[in-house]
């Protein structure tokens, strides 16, 4: 194996970087420049992208900057339980094909995502916040997180893709189950795997108004595994950080007095403060990845061919040479939350996730209206993630309602 890592290297994780990651980013930015060497778990290295302009040129440039994985000069280093091997381990996904191949599958899903009615969407979602605000409300207390956002975008994910409304239930359980990554893991997962497979041989012989029967029906000809495999994707990616954007928004309203959680002013700061959060504390913070297709030279790092190269979305909103005044550019909508480039998320998704996210604030604000932590802020934490910055638990009252 080659790399240039040098002993420098900042790990990618620990307490000091969940609660305080833009900290730690300004002081990579202070040492390395806008490209700085990590460690990620059990030490393995790879750069962490932090400069705006860098990571701009590292994700429209795939002919330097590939997204296949088996490019990746470190397998080595990788063990065969290597918590983040799901996200870097080679699949049969459009999010690790390349060129002709993943703009043909990406094409297809940006038009099927395109086709969502997001009236019916944002129904939807209101639908599950009801339900789930139903669980609690006449406790006077709940934790935001584990019983209300996180329980939020994938069963509306999953109507949309198709799933009747019977099979809900057991298929979002089953991803729950394998998110946690505990006993059964394994098997949650062959069942979700088999579900959706079904899904697709259902839709095929019977089409409906929804994701996948679109996909089938696209010109790009899916074949009915390729479609499996990026409905899976869909799945996941539509519930970590779509969750997490809720969460961090709520955050944000019960802790910023200019983001006052009362049915006469926070209805009109919902989308404010969701476009903030993109800015200042993006729920997806750290994305792998890309691998060098030969040497260069970035950000004045040398980067060796196959070197992983982590795209550090947070950071790079952070960059003082684009944001000089902190906070000063959160009405607009250039933030790197999303990626950018070929890889970047489907803007059909993007507006999707703002669709459920706005909906279940929203209905927590109409339901909850004097809402308030139970706990000092300053002892909120985080979940423990390098790539995911997402709170733990966010513990509030508010007055019992039937």
């Amino acid at each position: 194996m080659t790399t240039s890592q040098p002993a420098v290297a900042i790990p990618l994780s620990g307490p000091g970087f969940q609660q305080s990651s833009a900290e730690l980013y300004a002081e990579m930015r202070r040492s390395h420049g806008p490209v700085a060497p990590v460690l990620l778990d059990g030490d393995v290295p790879a750069w962490l992208v932090i400069g705006y302009r860098e990571l701009q040129y590292v994700v429209t440039n795939p002919e330097t900057f590939g997204r296949d994985s088996r490019r990746w000069n470190a397998w080595d280093r990788v063990p065969p339980d290597w918590p983040l091997l799901p996200l870097l381990a080679h699949q049969p996904t459009m999010m690790f094909a390349e060129g002709a191949e993943h703009r043909r599958r990406s094409e297809a899903l940006d038009e099927a995502l395109g086709a969502v009615d997001q009236f019916d969407l944002g129904a939807r979602a209101q639908q599950v916040a009801d339900r789930l605000i139903d669980a609690f409300a006449g406790s006077g207390e709940a934790d935001l997180i584990t019983q209300y956002a996180d329980g939020v975008p994938l069963p509306v994910v999953t109507r949309m893709i198709g799933v009747p409304e019977a099979e809900t239930a057991d298929l979002v359980h089953d991803v729950y189950q394998t998110h946690a990554a505990g006993e059964g893991a394994n098997e949650a997962y062959a069942r979700v795997r088999d579900k959706v497979r079904n899904l697709v041989a259902a839709r095929r012989r019977d089409p409906g108004p929804d994701v996948t029967s679109r996909l089938l029906a696209h010109p790009a000809g899916l074949a009915d595994e390729e479609i499996t495999e990026d409905l899976l994707h869909l799945m996941n990616a539509g519930q970590l950080p779509t969750a997490y954007w809720i969460g961090n928004t709520l955050r944000l309203m019960l802790t910023d007095d200019r983001f006052a959680m009362t049915l006469s002013g926070g209805r009109r700061s919902v989308g404010q403060a969701l476009n903030e959060v993109l800015w200042e504390d993006t729920p997806t913070q750290n994305f792998p990845g890309r691998f060098a297709a030969h040497d260069l030279q970035l950000g004045g790092s040398r980067i060796r061919k196959g070197d992983l190269l982590i795209l550090g979305l947070a950071a790079a909103n952070q960059d003082p040479l684009v944001r000089p005044v902190p906070q000063a550019s959160t009405g607009n909508q250039a933030y790197l939350s999303f990626s950018h480039g070929e890889h970047r998320c489907p803007y059909a998704a993007q507006e999707i996730a703002k669709v459920i996210a706005e909906a279940a604030i929203e209905v927590l604000l109409d339901r909850l209206p004097d809402v308030s932590l139970s706990v000092p802020a300053e002892e909120l934490a985080w979940r423990p993630s390098p790539l995911f910055r997402g709170l733990a638990a966010l513990p509030v009252r508010f007055t019992p309602t039937a």
